[in-house]
C-alpha cells in the first residue's frame, strides 16, 4: 500500500468517502457525527492499492501529543497489515513535528491490534458514537 498525505480537495473527498463507507454505512455512526470541526485543521492520510483509495486516517496535534483518529480500511482490504502501515506513517509524522507521544481512542475490539503496535490502555471504557472505546498512548 502506498500512503500519502492529502494535498487536494479530490484526495480529501476520497478520504471522506472511505470514512463514510466504514464508519457510517458499516458501523452505523451517524453521518453528522463523522465529519467534524477537526477535519479542517487535521492532516489527513490516504492509502492506495494501485489507483484505488482503500484506507484513510487523520492526525491532529494537541498539548504534547499527536492524536491518531478516524483510522479505517475498506472491508475487502483488511487483514493485510494496512492498518499497521497507516499507524507507522502517522507516527513518523508525529516525530517529524518533534512530538514524542501518540494518543488514540480505540474501539474496544481493536485493543489487541494497538497493543501489538506498542500502545497501552490509559482509560476506562467509554462510549463514542454508540461504540465502546478506550484511550491508548504510546511513547515514540
Amino acid at each position: 500500500m502506498n500512503i500519502k498525505t492529502v494535498k487536494s480537495k479530490e484526495e480529501l473527498a476520497q478520504a471522506y468517502h472511505v470514512r463514510m463507507v466504514v464508519f457510517v454505512e458499516e458501523q452505523k455512526v451517524p453521518a453528522e457525527e463523522e465529519l467534524d470541526e477537526y477535519d479542517k485543521t487535521s492532516t489527513h492520510f490516504i492509502g492506495y492499492e494501485g489507483n484505488e483509495v482503500i484506507a484513510t486516517s487523520r492526525l491532529r496535534f494537541a498539548d504534547d501529543y499527536g492524536k491518531l483518529e478516524r483510522i479505517c480500511i475498506l472491508k475487502d482490504h483488511r487483514g493485510k497489515s494496512h492498518g499497521s502501515h497507516m499507524i507507522e506513517a502517522m507516527e513518523a509524522a508525529i516525530t517529524e513535528k518533534g512530538y514524542t507521544k501518540a494518543k488514540l481512542n480505540a474501539q474496544t475490539h481493536a485493543i489487541a491490534f494497538y497493543k501489538r503496535l506498542g500502545y497501552e490502555v490509559v482509560s476506562g471504557e467509554f462510549m463514542d458514537a454508540g461504540i465502546p472505546h478506550v484511550t491508548m498512548i504510546k511513547q515514540l
